[in-house]
């Protein structure tokens, strides 16, 4: 059950100064608040509460209202590979097409053909001759959002290691060993201690041989 649109939202414009004359135009502009989760979530979107600049269109048509804007705000996120700070200015445009309540000359509801049934389901109607601009705005900020924003088309990201920018220093890099030989390196470290060991016992020896040669002496 839909709930009654508020004339004082910032977001809902009313038709009634327009009429329902097919051809009149009416231009409107005008800078709200950015609503709450304007974007894509965790990744990037217009703050709540930044500005977004609308220029809207209003043409009266047979069948409603069609509305075609533009909407201008900054959106901010972070960069999915360096995790810094991005900053994008958007520009989005959209267009939909309110539909007017069927009515009767007596003001009666009236059934519509199935025909203009199935057409009229694209449609938004207007309620009390207004329509509510935020679930347009928001497709249309969602739809211009980069999925994957990246601080520019380069960026190196960060090191898998220890995380280092790779950006701030490009010659940054670690000495990977092949874990296939980690385990030779291990045993060709054993045998040179060992080999080492029994040099220095021998020295030992042929130093024991000639002291004792030398009492003999």
């Amino acid at each position: 059950m839909s709930t009654r649109l508020d004339h004082r939202n910032p977001l809902v414009f009313d038709t009634h100064e327009l009429g329902r004359r097919p051809g009149a135009l009416q231009r409107l502009s005008r800078s709200v608040e950015a609503p709450a989760a304007l974007g894509v979530e965790g990744v990037i979107g217009v703050p709540e509460g930044a500005p977004v600049e609308i220029d809207l269109r209003l043409e009266s048509v047979m069948e409603g209202v069609l509305v075609t804007g533009t909407a201008r705000a900054s959106a901010e996120g972070e960069c999915v590979r360096c995790l810094e700070p991005v900053e994008l200015e958007l520009d989005v445009d959209f267009q939909e097409m309110f539909s007017y309540p069927d009515s009767d000359d007596r003001g009666r509801s009236k059934a519509a053909a199935d025909d203009e049934a199935e057409e009229g389901e694209d449609m938004i109607p207007l309620e009390d001759g207004m329509f509510d601009l935020e679930p347009l705005l928001r497709d249309a900020v969602v739809l211009a959002l980069p999925m994957q924003p990246v601080c520019r088309d380069d960026c190196a990201g960060l090191c898998s290691e220890c995380g280092a920018n790779l950006n701030e220093n490009p010659d940054h890099h670690h000495d990977v060993v092949d874990a296939r030989w980690a385990a030779l390196q291990g045993l060709a470290g054993s045998l040179g201690t060992d080999e080492k060991d029994n040099m220095s016992g021998k020295a030992s020896d042929g130093d024991v041989r000639s002291a004792a040669e030398k009492q003999e002496k």
